[in-house]
């Protein structure tokens, strides 16, 4: 794939009427107003995509582009449903607050009070163009406000939240994965989901937000503290009873074909960076037609790039987030498995943010001691593109359908070999035998034989990425001149 050529390439036959996005401009993009409308944003939140979100809304602005961004937050301190607005980086931030105060489960993806709220932002801003990043912890009405108003809405799919409400992973509260959707299931899993704050938290909560506004005392740390006391429970592992299912199992329905059905009327084009995420929501029910597969890029400039070459010890790397779902304990036992003198001859580096499950997080430490591998900390953004050329192997060996992992883009850019689970996104990027392998995610001894092939023969590293191929990822720039041309298409032209 080549940026001039203005497609990706042509569409596999299970996608037949997905478009394929080109990756230069070929217009010329009146500036408009945008509003960006995320779940979560920086800086307390700063997963792939609120990262994604916030890079969005540099480039438009540099572009010339007026851009205010909507978010979701909870704060117990501050009054349910309540509205306002913060600075970061030059942005405008507007706030939602939601508190999970609303016991009913539709509550989680249909909310009036959001809808209210969201009313009263449109007449703020007046935006051009709403693009929709993630609604959880929104509403599905914040398209169709948008759309009734005549604006039109374009929505980046960043996961299967439209699909699953456990969070979009399509990961079952067993931890077992979701390879297709089955409601009796999800009807089981749903009822296990903490989606609105318990009877004692929702009692308390009004009370801490009036004595805020009373005293104007920030208590949140200490509301938060005691709102996470009387979150306590004992942890309840029998079967859920059938009734709860089924009533759950129905919600489950009943949510997926109203957000299936609502924003396939509200959204003008929606737009898939895989095209993995994009068959998957298509065969679920979304036009295919709207459906744009556009890959997200990486700043490409002042890249560094992995060095070739004999070195005395090889260097085995897990970037990402420390969760069970990150599968860094699958890496960990499989190179529990390795012959003694190979991982002798080798180092493996766990790194990442280690803030979620402290159960896990002592498993991970446990075996890296068994193991001689060494966990670190999180690395910072930029950080991240030097950490990754020092690396002869990267390692992902996620456990749920990734989509297109930022980490991934960042090692091809450097031209690190990668070992990946072979699972939506991840088998997609990497072509086996040129950027690295795949192996069935999980499969502890499939990863173990990989490793050990590897690390038998290093030189195996060195014939990856041959030399005069260009990099198979987009720059940044690129991705976002493709999406201005999206917005060109469905934006009504000014004058």
């Amino acid at each position: 794939m080549r940026p001039d050529d203005g497609v990706l390439e042509t569409p596999p036959p299970y996608l037949p009427s997905v478009r394929w996005t080109g990756l230069l401009p070929r217009a010329n993009v009146c500036a408009v107003r945008v509003l960006l409308v995320t779940h979560r944003f920086l800086p307390e939140h700063a997963a792939g995509t609120e990262l994604y979100t916030a890079r969005l809304a540099r480039e438009l602005t540099r572009r010339g582009h007026a851009v205010t961004v909507l978010t979701a937050v909870k704060d117990v301190a501050r009054a349910h449903l309540s509205t306002g607005r913060r600075s970061f980086e030059g942005l405008v931030v507007h706030e939602i607050v939601n508190n999970l105060l609303d016991e009913d489960f539709r509550s989680t993806w249909q909310h009036l009070g959001v809808d209210q709220a969201f009313d009263a932002v449109l007449d703020e801003v007046r935006p051009e163009l709403v693009h929709v990043q993630h609604l959880m912890y929104l509403s599905a009405g914040v398209p169709e406000r948008a759309r009734a108003r005549g604006i039109p809405v374009v929505m980046t799919l960043h996961d299967f939240w439209l699909q699953c409400a456990r969070f979009g992973q399509r990961v079952h509260a067993d931890g077992e994965l979701c390879a297709r959707i089955d409601l009796a299931r999800c009807g089981t899993c749903l009822a296990r989901l903490e989606h609105a704050q318990p009877a004692a938290a929702r009692a308390v909560a009004p009370w801490l937000a009036r004595f805020r506004a009373l005293t104007g005392v920030d208590v949140g740390p200490s509301a938060r503290a005691l709102l996470a006391w009387l979150r306590r429970a004992p942890a309840d592992d029998g079967p859920v009873p059938t009734e709860r299912a089924a009533q759950y199992e129905q919600a489950a329905n009943e949510r997926n074909t109203a957000l299936r059905t609502r924003l396939g009327r509200a959204v003008a084009r929606f737009v898939a960076p895989s095209r993995f995420l994009a068959g998957e929501l298509v065969a679920a029910g979304l036009p295919a037609e709207r459906m744009s597969v556009l890959p997200t890029g990486i700043d490409l400039a002042g890249r560094s790039v992995r060095i070739r070459g004999p070195r005395e010890r090889v260097r085995v790397l897990f970037l990402g987030s420390r969760v069970r779902l990150k599968g860094p304990h699958v890496l960990l036992e499989a190179w529990k498995r390795l012959p003694y003198a190979l991982r002798e001859g080798a180092d493996l580096f766990v790194a990442g943010p280690a803030g979620h499950e402290p159960a896990y997080q002592r498993e991970l430490e446990t075996l890296a001691r068994e193991v001689g591998a060494r966990l670190t900390g999180p690395v910072a953004p930029e950080r991240v593109a030097a950490e990754l050329a020092g690396a002869d192997l990267v390692v992902v060996p996620s456990l749920w359908f990734e989509n297109r992992p930022l980490v991934v883009l960042e090692a091809m850019a450097a031209r690190v070999p990668l070992l990946v689970s072979d699972l939506g996104g991840l088998a997609e990027l990497v072509e086996e035998g040129v950027h690295g392998w795949r192996f069935a995610a999980g499969d502890v001894d499939a990863l173990r034989e990989r490793l050990e092939a590897v690390l038998h023969e290093p030189a195996a590293l060195d014939a990856l990425y041959p030399e005069g191929r260009e990099a198979d990822v987009p720059s940044f720039e690129e991705h976002v001149g493709a999406l201005l041309e999206l917005y060109a298409e469905v934006a009504p032209a000014k004058g």
